[in-house]
């Protein structure tokens, strides 16, 4: 019985997810910053998530297989079935990925010591991701387009 479970999970561990690009950002050869770039894929790119190592996804695209970031990502499609998608395969989305059938990304666990030892600060990456921020009025437009209204949250009690 035990074989038989494991026969009907293998088709969901050897199928690449769908996945999009969500920014701008260079196919490297492989999973490290400083790894030669195989070519720039533009935002809003399919790909295919292939294998995760760290904080990378190897990934294979029109533009050839190589490593992105995971956090350049979007795993899966929206929370409403794929047309066409049988019971079975909306079954096997259960089973992987929770009710919606997407992927959700968490990070990267914490540096070692000696990497923390070793850390250099990098302004460069520092003012990219500065970049990305949004301003108060950008992200107040931002909510009242997604009709969010402002909530006040307590912090956490130690």
């Amino acid at each position: 019985m035990r074989l038989l479970a494991l026969l009907l999970f293998v088709p969901v561990l050897v199928f690449a997810q769908p996945a999009t690009v969500i920014r701008a950002t260079d196919l490297k050869q492989a999973p490290a910053s400083d790894a030669a770039t195989l070519a720039a894929l533009a935002e809003n790119t399919a790909v295919e998530a292939l294998e995760r190592k760290g904080g990378w996804t190897r990934i294979k695209a029109l533009e050839g297989e190589g490593w992105v970031r995971m956090l350049s990502l979007r795993f899966g499609a929206a929370t409403a079935a794929k047309p066409g998608a049988s019971g079975l395969t909306q079954m096997f989305n259960v089973a992987r990925t929770g009710t919606s059938g997407t992927q959700v990304t968490t990070g990267v666990r914490g540096l070692d010591a000696e990497q923390l030892a070793t850390a250099q600060p990098n302004p460069a990456e520092l003012a990219k991701l500065e970049g990305f921020a949004a301003d108060r009025n950008a992200a107040q437009s931002f909510a009242a387009q997604g009709k969010l209204a402002p909530k006040d949250v307590d912090y956490p009690k130690p």
